[in-house]
């Protein structure tokens, strides 16, 4: 069964949004897609947006994170290849441009329209 996990990420307090979107995008996702192949079957980045005001339903807060990664390996035997590691190479750069994470293992299911 493929393993889907969501990684909720908050920036570092030093990054704009936008910086933050950058070091993510550039740095970041190159740097993750690179370490974690041929494990890592699929990969997405979603950044918050910089304003959603113009949107019905905003909250009065804003969200606790600023982005979310989603990552698909083929099995918990590929998941565990790149996350049991102890030398993994991207885990410092995370902890430098972040303040916060936090890793949730989800099963998706698509819906018919």
């Amino acid at each position: 069964m493929m393993i889907k996990v969501m990684w909720f990420l908050k920036r570092a307090p030093h990054l704009t949004q936008a910086e933050f979107a950058d070091w993510w995008l550039n740095r970041h996702a190159p740097d993750i897609i690179a370490d974690q192949s041929p494990h890592l079957k699929r990969y997405v980045v979603d950044i918050r947006a910089d304003d959603d005001s113009a949107l019905a339903g905003k909250p009065a807060t804003e969200p606790d994170w600023d982005g979310i990664a989603e990552q698909w390996f083929e099995d918990e035997a590929g998941y565990n290849a790149v996350y049991g590691r102890s030398d993994r190479p991207t885990r410092a750069d995370t902890l430098a441009n972040t303040s916060a994470f936090q890793r949730m293992v989800v099963h998706e299911y698509e819906q018919e329209l």
